[in-house]
């Protein structure tokens, strides 16, 4: 949590967080669910209310299996991992988020 909170202070973008959630408070890694879990939780939303991104696939499709609109940010073009979880959508760059939330570019 300390070094996720330097991060986030860092980039400027903590007044765009609500929260900002570290596997610590569960004690297990990704892709465990209870990770994902914890982000239905604390948010007090469902699962299928989160739009998930990540740059890892394995991430992404955990996320996906949880229960999540999971997002791959598959920056290198690698062929999708033979895993569980549907993913919501696959963009090559970042600079494709705003658009996934209906945001201006």
């Amino acid at each position: 949590p300390t070094m996720l909170t330097a991060v986030v202070n860092a980039a400027g973008l903590a007044r765009l967080l609500d929260a900002v959630l570290s596997i610590e408070a569960v004690g297990v890694y990704k892709p465990h669910p209870s990770v994902y879990q914890l982000a239905t939780e604390r948010l007090g939303v469902a699962a299928n209310r989160v739009l998930f991104f990540s740059s890892n696939a394995w991430d992404a499709q955990g996320a996906a299996a949880f229960g999540f609109r999971a997002v791959w940010i598959n920056r290198a073009g690698d062929p999708p991992e033979p895993l569980p979880g549907v993913l919501a959508q696959t963009v090559a760059s970042i600079e494709a988020v705003p658009g996934l939330l209906g945001l201006p570019a």
